[in-house]
């Protein structure tokens, strides 16, 4: 099914502060008055995306900035050491709720149902009783996000409908394909990072697990690139990062904790608004 438009942007998941790139770029996009037809996102990219399928604009991207620029403050993984280990021991899942996100979120939409956002959205989960990806395009927005963004071990799964649901990033991490499968043109890639770091064998059991989703989530990816049809355009905006992050860094998943989210932002939305103005996407 089409989705009736042109341009697509599709925003991925990925850890901790790193979410914050895709700020910069959805500023850098917005500046330029790219305005998309649909919205594709996983995890925190599904978070991202929400928020600029409801209000497509620069004035939309700076009121994220802000939300972002303040997620210190905001609560949403609060609690002492002794409160998120008593959370883990009632629910054995996971160490935080979803109440705080889910304010947030309340917070920060106009509307309460995808098909009444500005934009076409959808975000994408894994079902666990199927095992297999599961796409939301319309319904309540704040459970299909938190479905999308339910990172297994610190959030709960969500239940939707009887079926019980976990991070998209699980399934389908950057939905590039799934933008084509719906027609669209022109789409914009938006990632947190990591991608063009090559990978090294695991030197500890912290990083056996990260090198195993690493490996499936770039293998999607690259296998969505390679069959771009050649009447698509895809544009994979930039992070602004000199040296990126090891895939195993533990500093990217700070996830209480984002003291450099300004920073993040800032080199993304630079990075991206040269790459935009390069190939003369959009208008200065």
């Amino acid at each position: 099914m089409g989705f009736g438009g042109r341009v697509a942007f599709v925003l991925g998941g990925g850890g901790g502060p790193l979410g914050a790139h895709e700020v910069g770029m959805l500023r850098a996009l917005t500046e330029r008055a790219i305005v998309p037809d649909l919205v594709l996102g996983t995890s925190v990219g599904a978070i991202n995306g929400v928020a600029i399928a409801a209000d497509p604009t620069p004035d939309g991207a700076e009121r994220l900035v802000a939300a972002w620029s303040d997620i210190d403050r905001s609560r949403i993984f609060d609690g002492s050491v002794v409160r998120r280990l008593a959370t883990l021991a009632r629910t054995r899942t996971h160490l935080h709720g979803n109440g705080s996100l889910r304010m947030l979120l309340g917070e920060l939409l106009p509307v309460s149902r995808i098909e009444d956002l500005a934009v076409p959205f959808q975000c994408v989960a894994a079902s666990i009783e199927r095992a297999s990806e599961h796409w939301f395009a319309d319904g309540p927005i704040i459970d299909a996000v938190l479905a999308s963004a339910a990172v297994p071990g610190l959030l709960p799964p969500v239940q939707i409908d009887g079926e019980h649901f976990l991070d998209g990033g699980i399934v389908n991490s950057i939905p590039l394909g799934r933008a084509i499968a719906l027609g669209a043109e022109q789409i914009f890639v938006l990632h947190v990072g990591r991608l063009d770091r090559p990978l090294d064998p695991p030197r500890s059991p912290w990083e056996v697990a990260l090198v195993a989703f690493e490996i499936a989530r770039r293998h999607r990816f690259v296998g969505d690139v390679a069959a771009v049809p050649a009447h698509v355009d895809v544009h994979v905006l930039l992070t602004g990062q000199r040296d990126p992050p090891r895939y195993t860094d533990r500093s990217q998943f700070r996830y209480r904790s984002m003291p450099d989210v300004r920073e993040r932002i800032a080199r993304a939305h630079a990075a991206s608004a040269e790459y935009l103005a390069e190939h003369g996407l959009g208008s200065g």
